[in-house]
């Protein structure tokens, strides 16, 4: 099951059997809005708070999960999920709504690939027979706890990204043989990295050393290379983090065709909208790969990709004491069953 240093190789190819995605008002503007569940025409979506929205967004996403398998939520053994949100309290909120035993995790904007990978290897051992596992976040409540209030209308520099409205869910249970679902195979766990930076408005140039070492990881202690996947996408580097880890990465020797090299923050948003580097926020990887990636699988564009969630695991506190930004990134990988 361990192979190589950080990587774990699931022999039972666990499946995901449904998917749930919502977004907001941006996401629905955006170049994904067809792939979301439930769009929202507003940041409030009818609650006192963003972070009353927020959790909805969850609740939602998780309900249409189950709502597509017909599943009641008391056949589900445990909820795997987090978010960005001080002590992850919106995802603590939705998981008192669901009531199914939960493990709230925080890897930042790496949430969704974390828990991915774990729910992984807990239906690979027969740990459970269903788990959800999702991320999520709010565009308007992350800003005013890691940035400032959007009321304020502070400009943003180039480097900076645009936190998703949304949540992303799958259902994740043993291979049943079904050809028409997405499998995964591999994941490999990433180390905590920190180059230095310290400039939250350039989560995507800190974040790109602990992609490309993730990936780098992953190609070593699996014996793969990128010609053996149709994708490599990562969680959400931005314009200008993309283009560094793509240059890291060719500078350790992996080369590859860069329109194979993808990002979920450059891919969820249309070139209009005013995002500057692209988005970020735990629920970007989360509506993309949940969302587009694997209908876009199902469809047969691709059959084997590999997703690095990237996360900055800074918070008020440290950025208020001037220390630098550390960074994750997990990665799994997914194919359609065969």
């Amino acid at each position: 099951m361990l192979k190589g240093k950080q990587s774990w190789v699931f022999q039972n190819r666990p499946m995901i059997i449904s998917t749930g995605v919502s977004g907001g008002p941006f996401e629905a503007n955006g170049n994904l809005a067809a792939d979301f569940d439930i769009l929202h025409d507003d940041l409030w979506m009818g609650k006192e708070s963003y972070e009353k929205a927020h959790r909805l967004l969850l609740e939602e996403a998780l309900q249409t999960a189950l709502q597509k398998e017909n599943l009641q939520k008391d056949k589900v053994e445990f909820l795997i999920a987090g978010d960005l949100i001080n002590q992850i309290t919106p995802t603590s909120f939705a998981a008192k709504t669901m009531e199914i035993p939960y493990f709230g995790i925080f890897g930042a904007c790496s949430t969704s690939m974390e828990g991915l990978a774990l729910a992984s290897f807990m239906v690979n051992y027969q740990g459970a027979n269903y788990i959800l596992t999702g991320a999520s976040s709010h565009n308007a409540a992350v800003e005013k706890q890691f940035r400032y209030p959007t009321e304020y209308g502070g400009q943003k520099p180039p480097t900076a990204q645009w936190t998703v409205t949304g949540a992303g869910v799958a259902l994740v249970t043993s291979n049943n043989g079904d050809k028409t679902k997405p499998i995964m195979t591999s994941a490999t766990i990433g180390k905590v990295m920190d180059m230095g930076l310290s400039d939250p408005f350039n989560m995507g140039g800190a974040m790109a050393p602990a992609a490309v070492d993730t990936i780098t990881a992953h190609f070593k202690d699996l014996g793969v290379s990128p010609d053996d996947y149709d994708l490599i996408v990562t969680g959400d580097l931005g314009r200008i983090g993309r283009d560094t880890a793509y240059e890291l990465l060719q500078k350790n020797g992996i080369t590859f065709d860069k329109s194979k090299f993808q990002d979920c923050g450059l891919l969820i948003y249309k070139d209009g909208q005013p995002v500057q580097s692209g988005g970020s926020g735990a629920g970007c990887s989360a509506t993309v790969l949940y969302g587009h990636l694997i209908n876009e699988m199902k469809k047969g564009k691709w059959k084997k990709i590999l997703v690095v969630a990237t996360g900055a695991l800074l918070s008020p506190l440290t950025f208020q004491q001037n220390e630098s930004i550390p960074c994750i990134a997990h990665a799994v990988a997914i194919e359609m069953n065969s």
